[in-house]
């Protein structure tokens, strides 16, 4: 988990404080949620997607889950 969050840390360091404290806790609140997300997203990019587009659709694809979890 401290990987996880550390990869989390450097990905979100450009967004806003408010949003990088919501990922964060929203991390801590449900692990496995983000554990299975980077692996769906390791997946994509081992079957040949570049980086960025496999994570803007693993994201797009989770994105009602993730915004509910980031406004509790």
């Amino acid at each position: 988990n401290f990987f996880m969050k550390a990869m989390f840390k450097r990905q979100l360091k450009n967004m806003p404080k408010n949003i990088q404290d919501a990922m964060m806790r929203a991390l801590d609140e449900h692990p496995e949620f983000f554990k299975n997300l980077v692996a769906e997203i390791a997946t994509k990019v081992k079957n040949g997607v570049p980086q960025a587009t496999a994570v803007q659709q693993v994201m797009m694809s989770k994105r009602s889950e993730l915004q509910k979890m980031l406004s509790q």
